[in-house]
């Protein structure tokens, strides 16, 4: 064959994620983890109300939960690349599985006291925060086709958060609240059997001998000198304080008086069904541009606080719901492969934590402010304020020149840095 000849036959798409024995072993424990999650706050709102602590325990519990998450996810992502993803996520799904069955006990055999309670779950979001980094960087590690890797764990994460309150709720009610805590643990220790062979995988790690505080500014580094990254991050910092924020609990609430209890289970489980076909649909479309189209997906979410603000009948609101799932699905699948194909593995968990870190940090915040706003202009004037702003927000994304150029990833499917994931796929 000569070589024009060579050039013009297509190559072949990277194989698929399943042939992958590594890929495998990381979905499984990744939806264990995630079901595990699923559970926990069915569970913990269970627990806390049952030992007499109120709404305003759950609240502190929540708190307690999510502080450590945001304050050390940075750490997470130094750690993560220092002594590679596995070994960072195996540790913390043991610390979890530990706080889950002490949390088991104390409500079997003890009277479970508020501070007891908390400081469980600050260790178990402290655990969770040195978790999380790494989830960007196995990927790359695990799969060839990166995409589809990612649009498998997004249907499966969708999957999970349908699953595990339900599953939470049939334990709390049929059994006790000790019983759905140790299934918790199982699901923390399942996914850590599952990435505990992962340690023979190849791998990029940072072997450097700086100081932490020197990792940290090196993640920092990299993650700034690229606007495409630190822009997205930016606008999703201000969508999740004015949208992500106020969109849940309002939205519920709205619902729930619109449609009643069940009316809004159903609901909810249409946005789940409609993020599990955006997940699929990442698994096929290969957009040249994949943030642009993530965006343009993303699109489809203003719906989801206008449909309650607007009081769309029930099937509307099913409706809306359905598509803001799949744009929000999708975008996720576009952001991940962006992400994970663009930047160097050696620093990807930090880089990854710094995204985290602006993603999250803001949300509850905006959950905090959603109640005094809806107090002084009305739930509904609130949820369509969020609504627009999600347009205009996703719509200054789409203006920033970087964002707009920003292709595939090497090798559509190549890990960045370290040469094919292939390379770290036996049998892949």
């Amino acid at each position: 064959m000569t070589t024009d000849q060579a050039k013009a036959v297509p190559s072949a798409p990277p194989p698929s994620p399943w042939r992958s024995g590594p890929f495998r072993l990381f979905f499984t424990a990744r939806s264990a983890s995630l079901l595990a999650d699923g559970m926990l706050m069915v569970s913990l709102t269970a627990a806390v109300l049952g030992a007499g602590h109120g709404a305003a325990g759950v609240g502190y519990a929540l708190a307690a939960w999510m502080t450590p998450i945001v304050l050390l996810v940075l750490l997470g992502g130094v750690l993560a690349d220092r002594f590679t993803p596995q070994v960072t996520m195996v540790a913390a799904d043991l610390v979890r599985m530990v706080a889950m069955l002490v949390m088991a006990g104390l409500l079997a055999f003890a009277e479970a006291r508020l501070w007891q309670i908390m400081a469980l779950m600050a260790l178990s979001g402290a655990a969770t925060a040195l978790f999380q980094p790494g989830l960007a960087s196995m990927v790359p590690r695990v799969a060839r086709d990166i995409q589809r890797a990612n649009a498998l764990l997004r249907v499966s994460e969708a999957m999970c958060a349908l699953l595990g309150p339900g599953l939470a709720g049939v334990l709390v009610a049929y059994g006790d609240v000790a019983g759905s805590y140790t299934v918790i643990a199982a699901a923390y220790a399942l996914s850590a059997l599952g990435l505990l062979p992962l340690r023979r995988l190849a791998t990029a790690r940072d072997e450097e001998s700086a100081p932490m505080w020197r990792r940290l500014a090196a993640g920092w580094q990299e993650f700034s000198a690229r606007s495409w990254l630190w822009g997205v991050i930016l606008v999703w910092s201000v969508f999740g304080l004015f949208v992500f924020g106020p969109a849940l609990p309002l939205g519920a609430a709205l619902i729930t008086e619109q449609h009643g209890g069940d009316g809004f289970g159903w609901i909810a489980s249409a946005d789940g069904a409609g993020t599990i076909v955006g997940g699929l649909l990442g698994m096929r479309a290969r957009p040249r541009r994949p943030i642009v189209a993530g965006a343009l997906a993303m699109l489809l979410f203003a719906l989801n606080p206008l449909a309650p603000a607007l009081g769309w009948s029930f099937t509307a609101t099913a409706a809306a719901h359905v598509l803001g799932g799949i744009g929000f699905a999708f975008w996720g699948v576009m952001w991940a492969t962006s992400v994970q194909t663009h930047i160097p593995l050696a620093v990807l968990s930090r880089v990854s934590a710094y995204d985290v870190a602006g993603s999250i940090m803001v949300i509850p915040l905006g959950r905090a402010l959603a109640g005094p706003a809806a107090e002084a202009f009305g739930a509904d004037r609130v949820l369509v304020f969020s609504s627009v702003i999600a347009v205009v927000l996703l719509a200054a994304m789409l203006c920033l020149p970087a964002v707009r150029r920003l292709g595939r990833g090497p090798a559509d499917g190549s890990a960045p840095g370290g040469g094919p994931a292939a390379a770290a796929t036996p049998g892949g």
